[in-house]
């Protein structure tokens, strides 16, 4: 037994440590300018001997460069390189990119592509964002609650037996606005008129002034979903043209 306690604390610090270094990227996005090492340790609530250590270390690794003496530190570019030569790369999102595109110019709205973790959480795989001024913003990598989401919902529908049971037993069910439905018995039944209808919702139970349609699609063995989103009172006012949209990248999709 004491022989794996430095194992694992060795493990342990490995993950934290990765987790540091994403926690950096992402306060540099939020904040959008240089910042120096203080500011840094401040923001990513770590002592200053730490986040030292992994701005020499991301800092000899190209990854951020001093701006000036004393003025801070800031990415390079490397990072950014480095994803999109990833993106680029991905064969899934290569065959979901211009179904998207096609959907956002039907559509004018927001299109998104995601997929359900274990965790009862949707992920964005892809986005492309409506052109309009009053629009739905998101970003590949966010994070949704599967119950208050019309992805998580298309693809929970289309599940059965134990696989179902397991997966709404890991939904959090908590409230986002005075609409979203927070007991399992009455998210079944939405989920069995969905299903029936053959497209999947969600009218402002995720926030308020937020409307989406989505629907399943599956690629190879796995399912995943397809959704417009935008203002509520668009979406719903579009319902009709919106569900045929869906319909035609669920078949390109699946064909």
């Amino acid at each position: 037994m004491a022989a794996s306690e430095p194992a694992d604390k060795t493990n342990f610090s490995s993950v934290k440590t990765a987790l540091r270094v994403i926690e950096i990227m992402e306060i540099y996005a939020r904040e959008g300018r240089s910042l120096t090492l203080t500011e840094l340790a401040k923001l990513l609530g770590a002592p200053m001997s730490s986040c030292l250590g992994l701005i020499r270390t991301l800092t000899a690794l190209g990854y951020l460069y001093e701006t000036g003496r004393r003025q801070g530190y800031y990415p390079t570019s490397r990072l950014l390189n480095i994803a999109q030569r990833i993106s680029r790369n991905d064969p899934l999102l290569e065959r979901v990119t211009p179904v998207l595109e096609a959907l956002r110019d039907a559509t004018g709205e927001t299109a998104i592509f995601g997929k359900l973790q274990d965790d009862g959480r949707v992920l964005y795989l892809e986005v492309r964002e409506s052109p309009n001024p009053v629009r739905y913003t998101a970003a590949p990598g966010e994070l949704r609650e599967a119950h208050a989401n019309s992805i998580g919902r298309a693809i929970l529908g289309v599940m059965s037996g134990s696989a179902r049971e397991q997966a709404l037993e890991r939904l959090s069910f908590s409230e986002h606005t005075e609409k979203t439905i927070t007991n399992k018995a009455a998210f079944e039944d939405e989920l069995e008129r969905s299903r029936a209808n053959g497209w999947y919702s969600n009218f402002g139970e995720s926030f308020p002034d937020l409307g989406a349609i989505a629907m399943p699609v599956a690629i190879g063995d796995v399912t995943y979903g397809i959704s417009v989103a935008g203002p509520v009172n668009r979406v719903e006012g579009n319902k009709a043209q919106i569900v045929d949209a869906l319909r035609l990248g669920q078949r390109t999709l699946q064909s």
